[in-house]
């Protein structure tokens, strides 16, 4: 079990490990569009515990480049601990 923090509310949500972000994120007002790691939509910065996230997908790379920070949030799964993110 993994907890994710978002900055913006302060709300705290618990989610299984391997279970994708991006329900949590969307509730919480991350805007999503394709959901297929293309559009960008849904970028979020990742303030602490990226380890805490699997590990970036190819069309992170190709969006977003080599990034210390940022993911897109439809294709995050939570490997567990914490993580705490702003967007």
């Amino acid at each position: 079990m993994g907890k994710i923090i978002f900055e913006n509310s302060g709300e705290e949500k618990e989610l299984a490990e391997g279970e994708p972000i991006a329900e949590l994120c969307e509730e919480q007002g991350v805007p999503f569009a394709c959901t297929e790691g293309v559009c960008g939509t849904c970028v979020i910065e990742v303030l602490e515990g990226m380890e805490n996230l699997s590990p970036m997908t190819q069309e992170e790379k190709d969006f977003l480049g080599e990034q210390d920070r940022e993911r897109l949030a439809c294709q995050c799964k939570m490997l567990g601990n914490c993580v705490r993110l702003t967007f």
